[in-house]
């Protein structure tokens, strides 16, 4: 299936602050660790792509990020049985996307900086993996989607 972020997926990503249930974006820190952070500012950016606004521009996850690209996101919404995995290769972006990130994260986040003094993140996702839940029959609806 060609990596195209449907109407239901947008919507459990756009909404998993609110939800309760933000993002976890998993990145490579300079020692080859795995490290962990919930990025709670994470809204679908375009049909393949998710961006998230990072307050801290000098933090230890753009640092990451400069170094290797390569990242993981999960997301999770335990009452819906709904669990999704996205990878791609992040970046930094500038400009009108640089704008659209910060205007397309949630109010909360945007009143932690409204200054605008983060960096916009956008992924290129390169595969999306999960379930969506279960369908009349109590069977689990997968999801599988690359770029082609």
């Amino acid at each position: 299936m060609p990596l195209e972020l449907n109407e239901e997926i947008r919507e459990h990503i756009n909404g998993a602050l609110i939800a309760g249930n933000p993002m976890i974006l998993a990145s490579v820190d300079q020692a080859g660790r795995p490290r962990l952070s919930y990025r709670g500012s994470t809204q679908v950016f375009s049909a393949d792509q998710l961006g998230f606004w990072v307050r801290n521009a000098g933090g230890s996850t753009m640092e990451s990020i400069a170094k290797n690209p390569n990242v993981a996101l999960m997301y999770r919404h335990p009452a819906q049985r709904v669990i999704l995995q996205f990878a791609g290769r992040a970046r930094i972006a500038e400009g009108a996307e640089r704008d659209r990130v910060y205007d397309l994260a949630p109010e909360y986040e945007q009143k932690a900086d409204a200054e605008k003094k983060g960096v916009a993140v956008v992924i290129d996702l390169d595969k999306v993996d999960g379930i969506l839940g279960l369908d009349a029959e109590g069977q689990r609806r997968g999801v599988s989607m690359q770029r082609a």
